[in-house]
């Protein structure tokens, strides 16, 4: 009985081994071509059958735009204190994660609490740390009413946007650590670059690009430092007399055909270079010192340096402003540099950065410029597949709603917009057409009437909304195709994902997948890896957030 067992481990061992190398497949996803996948969709819809709803007009919806913010707690408080006097500061995650390496601030400002500082009459001081994104405090204080005392972006770009709308503050400090943000480039494509265009600077990069030297990844400048910092650099070398002139935001549109959709975030972009996607990305000094993963990869600093200046708004009373400044003392003294340095900050010191002729008005212009343009001027045609089985019943269900409404408005009124929902079935809820108000109230209505019940086929629904999709693409020209899967669970229903991931990475339609709260993330990371699309697993408090960030780089 050993021997058999052996033998058929022996065996499976050898077909393992077989279809890893088989050349008929590539990461265990069968190859076909494009035209055998665009057949197979269409045998596989055919055998679906979906059933068309009648879409209602919602009447009641609301054409204003306001944004949705998930609750403020889901930013945590990182380091709390326990004092008479406690500041709130808004630090950027590189600095107040709760894990090493990127915890620095978290444990200078424990150290703080503990020695009990004291104002002139015997108050005791502390500070608070909450730990969030750089674009998100913006966002947060901007339109959800956020009032922290103090603020460490990465860049005083941040600072300069918000005194532009009105909240106007003075730093503390211009250092508290020293960054900078940077192109990497992998050593062969660095030499090649090197050799034909000297130095590397942003507007080489995007020369390069645009020749189809390279490809040239970047993140989103709405709520990424590294992002906004490059897209500042960008439009200051398409125009360095004034980088918002109609040449500079025409020679944007053009670099954008060419350059790939802004990554969802820094650990997407770097899996995209991995798989030779990508050959330069934009990434801090303080990730790419850190990742042993890139050490095949050249960094050059560009751009306005990422120092983390310490703000303090001007609502704040002199107490907790002087508190501030005990702090901003306490982390500039040697023991706490030196950890910093540890941590992978004050390198590139010899760096002075570049300017960008930017005022903080015109940053944020610039990220409207950005929006408006991201995709180079093609139309896109999305199609939403939502999970309505029996698990997404009650707040799941009430949580897809709405951060769907809520988003609509992130949605460009000139691509166009489909709906698809499945349980055992599938059904189109909302055929394409194009997001004018008209289909806006139509979408609102759709998703309003959709209720949970039966078992999840998820990949019959992704194939019928791939068809619809290919339907749309023959109709509006040099469309952007693309596919968002909100869904609770694992498939247990209909085909699966072997049988249509084959087509998914033959059409190259990106699959944004968005998992909502379940661990059962594997299947939907490979569907959103096929091309290089971005899986968001998300309680349903923060997916308004998720959704919102998704949309800005991708609709």
């Amino acid at each position: 009985m050993k021997k058999i067992l052996v033998a058929m481990m022996a065996v499976f061992l050898l077909f393992l081994l077989a279809a890893c190398d088989d050349p008929a497949t590539e990461n265990g996803v069968t190859k076909i071509s494009y035209e055998d996948a665009v057949k197979e969709v269409g045998a596989y819809y055919d055998s679906i059958r979906p059933q068309t709803l009648s879409a209602r007009l919602d009447t009641d919806f609301d054409f204003t735009t306001t944004v949705a913010l998930a609750d403020l707690a889901t930013f945590p408080i990182t380091t709390r204190a326990n004092a008479d006097v406690i500041v709130e500061i808004a630090a950027s995650t590189e600095l107040s994660d709760e894990r090493a390496p990127d915890d620095w601030v978290n444990i200078v400002a424990s150290a703080f609490n503990r020695r009990r500082f004291t104002l002139p009459d015997g108050r005791t001081v502390g500070v608070n740390i909450r730990k969030i994104v750089s674009g998100e405090t913006v966002t947060y204080m901007l339109d959800g009413g956020y009032r922290p005392d103090a603020y460490i972006p990465s860049h005083a770009a941040w600072g300069e946007i918000l005194n532009s709308r009105g909240l106007k503050s003075h730093n503390i400090v211009d250092r508290l650590v020293g960054n900078t943000a940077g192109i990497l480039m992998k050593r062969s494509v660095y030499d090649a670059y090197v050799a034909k265009h000297g130095d590397v600077s942003v507007g080489g990069v995007m020369e390069a690009a645009l020749n189809h030297e390279l490809v040239f990844a970047v993140t989103n400048p709405y709520t990424s430092s590294t992002g906004l910092n490059m897209l500042a650099q960008m439009l200051y070398a398409l125009d360095p007399n004034n980088p918002l002139s109609e040449n500079a935001i025409r020679k944007l549109v053009a670099y954008q055909q060419v350059a790939p959709v802004a990554a969802y975030s820094t650990s997407v972009m770097r899996e995209s270079a991995k798989k030779g996607i990508v050959d330069a990305m934009a990434m801090e000094a303080q990730a790419y010192v850190l990742n042993k993963e890139l050490s095949d990869y050249v960094y050059t600093p560009v751009g306005f340096r990422h120092d983390h200046p310490v703000i303090v708004f001007d609502y704040v009373d002199a107490d907790k402003e002087a508190a501030l400044k005990m702090f901003v003392d306490f982390c500039l003294e040697p023991e706490q540099q030196a950890l910093a340095t540890q941590k992978g900050f004050n390198l590139y010191d010899e760096y002075v950065g570049q300017d960008d002729n930017l005022s903080g008005g015109d940053y944020a212009s610039a990220q409207s410029v950005w929006k408006k343009n991201k995709n180079g001027g093609r139309p896109v045609v999305a199609v939403f597949v939502a999970d309505v089985s029996g698990s997404m019943n009650g707040r799941r269900l009430q949580s897809l709603q709405q951060s769907l409404l809520n988003t609509i408005q992130y949605i460009d009124s000139d691509n166009y917009v489909g709906l698809v929902s499945y349980d055992n079935s599938v059904y189109i809820n909302l055929p394409i057409r194009k997001f004018d108000n008209q289909q806006r109230a139509y979408f609102s209505g759709a998703v309003k009437e959709l209720q949970a019940n039966g078992q999840t086929a998820t990949y019959s629904a992704t194939a019928v909304g791939l068809k619809m999709l290919l339907d749309a693409k023959a109709q509006v020209a040099d469309a952007q195709l693309m596919l968002f899967v909100l869904t609770d669970g694992e498939t247990n229903h209909g085909y699966s994902y072997k049988q249509v991931a084959p087509m998914v990475a033959a059409l190259g339609v990106p699959v944004y997948t968005i998992a909502y709260e379940t661990n059962s993330t594997d299947e939907l990371k490979r569907l959103s890896s096929l091309n290089e699309a971005a899986c968001i697993n998300a309680t349903v408090e923060v997916i308004v957030n998720e959704l919102r960030g998704l949309f800005n780089i991708s609709l």
